[in-house]
């Protein structure tokens, strides 16, 4: 009687099974879960489709309508369609995690996730790949009509395709770390910041336009951020049609720090909720 009484006290995710393995399985049975709430909620499905698609169709038409007017290069060349499909990958990916973090919350499910055998780091790693999912759920079919539509082709950036992407989804990582930090901190009345980080750089991230816009003593500010390269390097390819690879190791770089960065602030939030008991009451 003696062992049991002396296991009472330990931890259960010191009980949980451990190694790659079971880390996996967690990760993956915490995806299935998320992928069930898709499929049996048509209203979700539907939002994941309904702002790309209104927002490539706005963009896409005004975009047409400066062309035919001012015979721009800039325009007929697609930047301006091309800059809002990849501004979306940054957004909905960023979403996409921040959301599903909240629905925890929303639910009070949140604690009984953080007092199971998952770890924090696995729940990290299940919201960071839905996050993949929703993205291909929403950009895929809003990509196909844009070539339909507008006739312009997100695969004509190439290879350098695949690294906007993974720079965009990266610093979206970044991003709904810090929130989901912030809102541990703060509870549900800070759940504006899920939706509102990722435009406060918009304006430093020259997603519309070239760095060389800026004041000079903001064009550091805009260099340190990732996405920054990514328009920058999306411009050179369709207007210059020259493409340096140099600048998005760089935005790479940069996405490993403000990845540490904010892993470290979300577990810093969630140990002091642990340690104060705000997990289970987090609220207004």
């Amino acid at each position: 009687m003696s062992a049991p009484r002396a296991m009472s006290g330990v931890e259960p995710a010191l009980l949980a099974p451990s190694g790659v393995s079971a880390s996996l399985r967690r990760i993956v049975a915490l995806v299935r879960r998320y992928v069930y709430l898709l499929r049996g909620s048509g209203v979700r499905l539907i939002e994941l489709l309904y702002w790309p698609f209104l927002q490539m169709l706005t963009w896409g038409f005004l975009q047409t309508y400066l062309a035919e007017t001012t015979n721009s290069y800039v325009q007929s060349a697609g930047v301006l369609i091309g800059s809002v499909l990849l501004w979306d990958i940054l957004f909905r990916s960023k979403i996409g995690f921040s959301t599903t973090f909240i629905e925890e919350m929303w639910s009070r499910n949140l604690g009984n996730l953080l007092t199971s055998p998952l770890r924090p780091y696995e729940l990290v790693a299940a919201l960071s790949l839905w996050s993949i999912i929703r993205l291909a759920v929403s950009m895929v079919p809003v990509a196909v009509a844009a070539f339909l539509i507008f006739d312009f082709n997100l695969l004509s950036l190439g290879l350098a395709l695949a690294a906007f992407f993974w720079v965009l989804v990266l610093t979206s990582w970044a991003l709904g770390l810090v929130a989901a930090g912030v809102i541990l901190r703060y509870g549900l009345g800070a759940e504006e910041l899920a939706w509102s980080l990722a435009f406060l750089l918009l304006p430093f991230c020259c997603v519309y336009y070239p760095v060389s816009v800026l004041p000079e003593w903001l064009q550091p500010v805009a260099l340190a951020l990732p996405p920054t390269h990514v328009f920058e390097g999306m411009r050179s390819i369709l207007l210059d049609h020259s493409f340096d690879p140099a600048p998005l190791w760089w935005a790479l770089a940069l996405n490993a720090v403000y990845l540490v960065a904010g892993y470290a602030i979300f577990s810093w939030f969630l140990s002091r909720a642990r340690v104060n008991g705000t997990l289970l009451q987090l609220g207004e």
